[in-house]
């Protein structure tokens, strides 16, 4: 049988997350005055055996965004102990957490401005970088 489709509780477990993570997020953003600066989290998806949980941000503004992916990943460990802590009435086991910049906004843009005319990539191939893959 291959799980290509998410369990209930994979999903539960990610929506969880989802939630608790951007206030902590946000929070320690704030809290690292860092004014200005949203952070959502588009989607956690959560592994087959619960011990992973890939984090996907998006962080505005994009300039920043390397930056704050950058101490985010640099303080996982503290991330990770207080959702432990918000969510230790929901989950037995924390997963461990990795985080990613959700680049798919900023590749629909891409498409967008390319269908109206705006950017041409057949006329200028520069434009066309690859799509990573995550």
């Amino acid at each position: 049988m291959s799980n290509v489709e998410e369990s209930q509780r994979q999903k539960k477990i990610g929506s969880v997350l989802q939630r608790d993570l951007v206030e902590v997020l946000q929070g320690a953003a704030t809290q690292g005055g860092m004014q200005g600066v949203i952070i959502s989290v588009s989607k956690v998806k959560v592994t087959v055996d619960l011990s992973v949980a890939k984090v996907y941000l998006s962080i505005f503004p994009n300039a920043k965004a390397k930056e704050l992916l950058e101490g985010i990943k640099s303080n996982t460990p503290l991330i990770r102990h207080e959702l432990a802590q918000r969510t230790k009435n929901q989950l037995r086991r924390m997963p461990n957490l990795e985080f990613f910049i959700d680049d798919s906004l900023e590749y629909i843009e891409k498409i967008d401005r390319s269908l109206k005319g705006e950017e041409n990539p057949i006329k200028d191939p520069s434009i066309l970088d690859k799509r990573k893959k995550s």
